[in-house]
């Protein structure tokens, strides 16, 4: 039986222009309501065709005989990935860490295609770096951090990935309540939800949270371990406030809810594939037994 031939997909968002105008129509209405604001079309115009150059050249440093596919943002989670994909991630640093939940391995390579606005942590790479990278992606030979990622197992049997962190919480502004159960302790709590991140998610969500609280955890990216959060815990004659953040490696950590309604875990900000967690509902925190394989740019 011949070898399947590799297929790079493309992992794309929408731009700005793309996103105005579907929620204006036309061109003429997008500038309309950029003039009447004090800002200029011309501007967005010049992000929108800066990135759609960008993947132009990504296209097409792909060897003629292999296989293409785009998917953006949106349709990941109805894409069927296949174990022989290169994923290339074409934009900001969340993107990739987007696709991470949806992979079983598969190399990814972060593109970067404006250095100007996108730190670049997780999409380093040059575009033009993929004509090499490509070929050795899927030959296995190109060097990879396998980054640890993170997984909420529900008593329901549902799971969630995350690159970089997974958010327990209410899915609105109303207070979260839940219970906390670190192995050693439990505590009732009421916050603004609490979030689990990997190593890799200590430069994005995490960071914040840490330098407001003041509570720095130091989590190697491939370290079987996380580090986890509890936002704006409230004291009173129910609930502590003890246990506010900490490390993790090998036991989990355990939340029960105690929310009537919009109770909800989600991962890596795609909030519209959440796990609903109401009332009673249990989930348990760790490290998950795969990794995230970024290609090394």
């Amino acid at each position: 039986m011949p070898a399947v031939t590799p297929r790079v997909v493309f992992v794309i968002r929408d731009t700005d222009y793309e996103l105005l105008i579907a929620r204006h129509a036309t061109r003429g209405q997008v500038r309309f309501f950029l003039e009447s604001r004090g800002q200029t079309l011309a501007e967005v115009e010049a992000r929108h065709a800066q990135f759609q150059a960008v993947l132009a050249e990504a296209r097409s440093a792909v060897p003629l005989d292999w296989r293409q596919a785009l998917v953006r943002r949106p349709d990941l989670d109805r894409f069927l990935f296949a174990p022989e994909d290169v994923v290339v991630a074409v934009g900001q640093d969340g993107l990739v860490a987007n696709v991470a939940k949806y992979l079983d391995g598969q190399p990814v390579v972060g593109v970067n295609p404006a250095p100007d606005l996108y730190d670049g942590v997780l999409a380093r790479a040059r575009v033009e770096a993929l004509r090499a990278l490509l070929p050795a992606s899927a030959a296995g030979a190109a060097p990879l951090q396998r980054r640890t990622m993170v997984q909420a197992t529900f008593d329901g049997g549902e799971r969630l990935l995350a690159l970089n962190e997974i958010f327990v919480g209410h899915r609105s502004h109303q207070s979260a309540r839940y219970r906390i159960d670190d192995g050693a302790r439990a505590e009732d709590h009421s916050s603004s939800g609490l979030i689990v991140a990997s190593g890799t998610g200590l430069t994005g969500w995490a960071r914040s949270i840490s330098e407001a609280t003041h509570l720095t955890v130091e989590v190697g990216i491939e370290e079987a371990a996380f580090g986890y959060w509890v936002r704006e815990p409230f004291p009173s004659v129910a609930t502590g406030t003890d246990l506010r953040g900490g490390k993790f490696a090998g036991s989990p950590l355990t939340v029960v809810s105690r929310m009537n309604e919009g109770g909800v875990v989600f991962s890596d900000g795609i909030e519209q594939d959440f796990v609903a967690f109401d009332w009673g509902r249990r989930v348990s925190l760790a490290p998950a037994d795969r990794t995230f394989n970024l290609v090394a740019a």
